[in-house]
Parts: C-alpha cells; structure tokens; sequence
C-alpha cells in the first residue's frame, strides 16, 4: 500500500479525521492551532474555521453543523455557522483530545491534561441534550474510540499504557475491560484509531511512523509505513468508504519532515464503516 497526499499542510497536531457523507468531506483539526479544516476531494475544496480555544476533535451533527471537543468542554456549531456551548468544564491544565460518536448518537469525548499526568484525563459520554456522564476517570492520555460493526464492542485507547483495550458495549455503556493489543517499546505509542468492516481495527502510531491494521483477535496482520514520525489518527473516506485518510503532526520535531503536518491518504486500503453523527 502506497500514501498519497490529500492536503499538504503544516498542522501543529493534526488530528480526528472524520467522514462527513452527507456532504462528502473530511473533516480534521488542527488541536494546538484552534482550527477545524474541511476538504472536499472531488473538488479539492478546503475551508478553515478558527475556535475560541484548542480543538480536539470536530464531528458531524444530525441535522448539519459540527459538535467539537474544546479545552474547556464540548460546543456546537450550528448550520449557520453561529456557536454555542453545550457542556462547559473548565479544569485548569486541561483540554479536550480525541472524540468518537457511539452508534447511538452520544459523543465519547475524551481529556487529558497540557503535561500528560497520569489519571489528568477522562472519557465521557455526552448526550444530544448536553448530559454527561463519566465514563473513565483515571486516564492519561484518552485517544482512540471506536466500535465494531454490530455495535456490541468499543475500542479504546490511552496512549501512554501502550495498548488497544476492548470493553463489551450495551448501547450506553461499556464493561469488561481487557486487552485487544499492545504495541511493543520502540514502535511507538497507540493514538487515533478507526474500526472497518471486517471488524479489524487500524492504528496510528505516534512516534513510530506508520499505521497498524489488528484482527478482532488482536493480531497484527498489516502495516502501513509513513514517511513521518508523527500520523495521530486514522479514518476511511470517500463516496465509498475505501481510502484511509491519515492526519499526522510536527509538534515537538527539531527537524520536520517536509509532509509532517499534512493529511496523507491510501487509496483502496480496505472498508471503512458508515460513521453515525452525533444527536444534537
């Protein structure tokens, strides 16, 4: 499998990728600049909107509009592009990362602290009415989320402990909490994740330079190289779900490579999963 480049850019922490299919789109952040980017590949179209504080994460609403995982808690982008918050918690050295939407409308939003402290971040699940319940309270770095296509699994990821865990899902809530993977020393740490339609789940390796794809029974049956240090998420796109968009970061580099920042693409890497939007 060979990248090509989707957008060349010079993102800080690009991050979240996400299918829009309503309006054909990709939609990714670029975390410590405060922007949330669309592109447009048939057209080549791209737009950026600057947020008020850092953005972890910017996903589709039903109904239009995007829901974002902000420092100080989620907002709302309504379709006439006017914001507005939905859950406010602001906790001093805090901000918001990784975002996935649960098969039944609920953003999982996920926090960590500026300095990485352990048990700093959360995983909580918002509802469309703006309610809140934490899901995980002792988290790192909270990162990947996803689920499995017949919605009975959730993924998960922090970072820092090397892993890709699964839990048994309900529709609300998650229990049994045990390990799908780990990523061994030297290859890097597990962040962004997507799941396909095989049930396989693709990861992006930061500090390692590639994306891994792993069974539903946790073997490492495929690896994507990437000529940057940094990919941080992973997500299929298209009119018809096969090309896995990848956004990368040049945070932290002394040297950059010249495409670190940028989103890359494979072509026809496999099946991705039609994404729900979030219900509010």
């Amino acid at each position: 499998m060979t990248y090509e480049v989707a957008v060349r850019a010079e993102a800080e922490l690009g991050e979240g990728p996400t299918w829009d299919p309503e309006a054909g789109r990709l939609i990714w952040v670029d975390v410590l600049a405060s922007r949330v980017h669309t592109y447009d590949p048939a057209s080549g179209r791209r737009t950026v909107r600057t947020t008020e504080q850092h953005v972890g994460a910017a996903k589709p609403r039903v109904g239009g509009g995007l829901v974002l995982n902000l420092r100080d808690g989620v907002g709302l982008v309504d379709p006439d592009g006017s914001f507005r918050r939905l859950h406010h918690d602001p906790v001093p050295g805090r901000r918001g990362n990784d975002a996935a939407v649960a098969p039944d409308g609920s953003l999982w939003a996920g926090t960590m602290r500026y300095d990485e402290a352990p048990g700093g971040g959360t995983l909580s699940r918002v509802t469309g009415d703006g309610s809140v319940e934490v899901v995980l309270d002792d988290v790192a770095v909270s990162n990947g989320t996803g689920w499995s296509p017949d919605g009975r699994l959730m993924y998960y990821i922090d970072s820092p402990t090397r892993r890709i865990d699964v839990f048994d899902y309900d529709g609300e809530r998650v229990t049994g909490r045990r390990p799908l993977a780990s990523v061994e020393k030297g290859a890097g740490f597990p962040d962004g994740l997507t799941v396909d339609a095989d049930g396989c789940v693709w990861v992006a390796l930061w500090d390692g330079g590639a994306v891994r794809r792993y069974t539903p029974t946790g073997e490492l049956d495929r690896v994507i190289e990437l000529p940057v240090p940094r990919p941080t998420a992973c997500a299929f796109g298209g009119a018809d779900l096969t090309d896995l968009y990848i956004t990368t970061a040049r945070t932290g580099l002394s040297a950059p490579h010249p495409l670190a920042g940028s989103v890359l693409v494979v072509p026809g890497a496999g099946k991705g999963l039609p994404q729900p939007a979030f219900a509010g």
